[in-house]
């Protein structure tokens, strides 16, 4: 009997634990907290809650500086650039180029409109890597890396939210240049060039980035340039499918590499280019943004003129002194029968000359070989 009472007694004490043990844990897994998800990122701001604000007129920015920006953006305006509806690609959404922008816009450091534009054109790396990249190395980038904030970046060019297509049509090209280039602009379309293009759109004529490149413009002040820029104008002079449609000859090219001028620069480019070389280059006797036609009465080589052109280099020139040089075009009976009498000859008799010294040696050689043949009969 007391063994019974006892072992009763036992099983309700285990039992009594057990349901203790049980409110325990039911109590810990109540006070304890479920771990909660990380919230997720907001997804990127669609171009209609951009447009909430940025559609509505007078929307301006006031800048620490003082200068005020408008930030209002034309819908339609930026449906028709190269980023709109016409890309290929599909129209960039606002977020590609602003990203984690919502309202409140994130702090910006700028403190004026020029500081806010380079802050901001360096989002262009993110799908133009490679002009972005040669940019950083033109004189543009050394130029504005050496704190002169005004040299141009990618929006002074192209633009922000109206961009279109750099060369359509084709005189986009140097008025583009013309913004920041204002006194070149004007002597350049007032030259035989400039006045082709901007006038009567001619494709053949050069525009600024035929002569200086396009994201990697180089600077053209240094002696490399220099030297090198006869082969600037040997892209379109010594390219006979466009001079024939001008009447304009290849041998205005061909001419000056194989007169004093010419070959001498030839020669520097090929030992170091970067030595000072004060031979003329074609921009020294023709201009350079100012380039006017050879018939022109104001154009600095024609005979009238070519005495003054040719004493920036040779002061003590006299006046007759341009009468030595032929011009770019070969000689001819008509303008210099001396000269063409004399080239004929020598085209002539110079192989005949050398045909007879030939013949000279050959039959000396034979003379040889028979007396040595006739001394060893005799030996």
């Amino acid at each position: 009997m007391r063994i019974r009472t006892w072992a009763s007694l036992l099983f309700f004490i285990i039992g009594l634990s057990m349901t203790g043990l049980g409110v325990g844990l039911a109590l810990a897994q109540e006070a304890t907290p479920e771990p909660t998800p990380e919230a997720a990122e907001p997804p990127p701001a669609s171009d209609a809650y951009c447009l909430l604000c940025h559609s509505k007129p007078d929307q301006v920015w006031h800048l620490p500086s003082g200068e005020t920006l408008s930030v209002t953006i034309d819908p339609g305006l930026l449906a028709r650039s190269v980023h709109g509806e016409s890309s290929s690609e599909g129209a960039l959404p606002c977020a590609d180029c602003h990203p984690d922008f919502r309202y409140p816009h994130p702090p910006t450091t700028a403190q004026t409109i020029r500081d806010f534009q380079i802050e901001r054109y360096a989002i262009c790396r993110n799908c133009h890597e490679e002009q972005y990249t040669r940019a950083q190395d033109s004189v543009h980038g050394e130029i504005l890396r050496a704190g002169r904030l005004e040299a141009a970046t990618c929006v002074d060019c192209h633009g922000g939210h109206d961009i279109q297509t750099p060369d359509e049509p084709r005189q986009r090209i140097s008025l583009t240049c013309g913004r920041c280039h204002g006194a070149i602009f004007e002597e350049y379309q007032d030259s035989i060039h400039g006045s082709a293009l901007l006038a009567e759109s001619n494709p053949d004529v050069p525009t600024c980035i035929d002569c200086h490149g396009v994201h990697n413009i180089q600077n053209p002040t240094t002696e490399l340039f220099r030297v090198r820029s006869p082969e600037l104008c040997a892209q379109c002079h010594a390219d006979a499918s466009i001079m024939d449609k001008y009447n304009i000859s290849t041998h205005v090219f061909d001419s000056y590499l194989t007169d004093f001028h010419g070959s001498t620069v030839t020669l520097f480019e090929q030992q170091d280019p970067n030595v000072v070389t004060n031979k003329a280059v074609c921009y020294d006797c023709h201009g350079v943004h100012n380039i006017t036609a050879v018939d022109d009465e104001g154009a600095s080589t024609i005979r009238a003129n070519l005495v003054t052109t040719c004493r920036q280099c040779h002061p003590d020139a006299s006046l007759d002194f341009s009468a030595a040089w032929l011009g770019h075009y070969p000689a001819t009976m008509d303008t210099h029968p001396v000269f063409f009498v004399a080239k004929q000859l020598y085209t002539v008799l110079t192989p005949i000359i050398l045909v007879i010294v030939a013949l000279l040696i050959v039959s000396d050689l034979f003379r040889r070989f028979r007396q040595r043949m006739s001394g060893s009969k005799g030996a």
